[in-house]
C-alpha cells in the first residue's frame, strides 16, 4: 500500500510503500492523528523507519500498490 503523508510548514510529502500484510499502520495512522500518540512510525518495504511528530500531520492518503500509475500526457 501507498502511503503520502504532508507536514506542516515542510514544501515535500513523505511517501512510503508499505507492505500489503501490514495491517497495523492504519490503526497506527488513526492514533497519531487523534493525538494519542505523540509520534507516527512507519516501516517501508526496504525495512527504512520514518517518523513524523503527530503535531505536523497536516494529512495521510493511503492508496493501493503501483498498480495503477501512469506515465506521459494524457488519460
Amino acid at each position: 500500500m501507498d502511503v503520502r503523508i504532508g507536514v506542516t510548514q515542510a514544501p515535500r510529502e513523505i511517501n512510503l510503500e508499505l507492505s500489503d500484510d501490514d495491517e497495523l499502520a492504519v490503526p497506527r495512522i488513526e492514533a497519531a492523528l487523534a493525538g494519542t500518540d505523540d509520534v507516527l512510525w512507519l516501516t517501508d518495504r526496504r525495512g527504512k523507519r520514518v517518523a513524523v511528530p503527530s503535531a505536523k500531520i497536516a494529512y495521510v492518503e493511503i492508496g493501493a500498490a503501483d498498480g495503477e500509475r501512469r506515465i506521459g500526457f494524457g488519460g
